[in-house]
């Protein structure tokens, strides 16, 4: 098949993967800038970008995508140094006409890849992940914002986007345009306009993903994402749903109404009533009580992680009772 054969249609592939790819690190960008201007917004964008079959349909064929454009990437470079022969350990002078990147595009996106491997492990993994594999640990795979917390609060996280991004900017700048030569569009009047375009947009996206990554650390080291009331408000909202799955509408309803320290308190409670020792024979029939007890253990830990002195002007209100007027 010419698409694996030849050269021609190896670099059309990796032009059509790319510029899949390139789409989506640009809705990606966008979708991150909602956590700087609303991060209660950028919560519900991460529910729905949950375990829903459009979700999944879609991480399903990147994942795809981003694979093939690895092999052909390899296979273009295997056959790059078997067509060049003896003749690549020579300590030749590159032409000024070649750019740096285009010469490690290869070692450009294997450090983006390991960047990518480390993003994944520190989001995707315990956000949709956890919710195809039924396994929800503390915290909801909802919350993104406080897994901007967990993972940016760290002393290391911004040195590894820094460099990933670093890298990103060279290898998309380069491959932004390039994908179009590959495809016939390499006249040189719009070769040269398309490199402009590759620059910008490149930088563009780039310069928004390091502002990002300073504000998300900055907001994390905060506790920012901890204390915000209207984000607080959010993840009383998110336990709800599952006090009322394990344990009915009325206790959610309690909780959910309840103000933060009395919520800790219900919790708690309940919590030491159902593993008390003279509690396990009233159980011991109930076949969901396992699940009931992993549900309640795991909102009770997500309260203690939320547990943290919170300035007066971000505390949750109680319900206000309704004036007479």
């Amino acid at each position: 098949m010419w698409l694996s054969s030849s050269s021609v249609g190896r670099k059309f592939v990796m032009a059509v993967t790319g510029a899949v790819l390139v789409l989506f690190v640009t809705f990606h960008c966008l979708m991150n800038t909602v956590a700087i201007c609303w991060p209660v917004a950028y919560n519900c964008i991460c529910e729905f970008l949950g375990a829903n079959w459009y979700a999944l349909v879609a991480s399903a064929g990147l994942a795809l995508f981003i694979i093939i454009h690895i092999i052909y990437a390899v296979m273009l470079t295997l056959q790059n140094r078997k067509a060049r022969g003896a003749d690549r350990y020579l300590v030749v002078k590159k032409p000024a006409t070649v750019e740096w990147s285009s010469q490690n595009m290869l070692v450009l996106g294997i450090v983006i890849l390991a960047f990518l491997v480390v993003h994944l492990i520190q989001f995707w993994a315990k956000m949709q992940l956890v919710e195809i594999l039924g396994k929800h640990g503390a915290l909801p795979p909802t919350a993104g914002t406080l897994f901007l917390q967990e993972a940016f609060s760290t002393n290391w996280t911004w040195i590894v986007y820094v460099v990933g991004f670093c890298a990103l900017w060279f290898h998309m700048n380069h491959g932004f345009w390039s994908m179009f030569q590959s495809v016939g569009w390499d006249n040189q009047v719009w070769i040269c306009r398309l490199k402009k375009i590759s620059c910008w947009w490149t930088s563009i996206v780039v310069a928004l993903f390091l502002a990002q990554a300073i504000v998300f650390t900055v907001m994390a080291h905060k506790d920012y994402y901890k204390t915000d009331s209207a984000l607080r408000a959010q993840y009383q909202e998110m336990i709800s749903p599952m006090i009322e799955e394990s344990f009915g509408p009325q206790a959610a309803d309690q909780l959910a109404s309840a103000p933060f320290d009395q919520m800790k308190q219900m919790i708690n409670g309940t919590l030491s009533q159902m593993q008390a020792p003279e509690a396990q024979s009233y159980f011991a029939n109930d076949p969901e009580y396992p699940k009931r007890l992993e549900t309640l253990q795991n909102v009770a830990k997500l309260i203690e992680y939320l547990d943290v002195e919170v300035p007066v002007e971000n505390e949750i209100p109680a319900n206000p009772q309704p004036t007479n007027n």
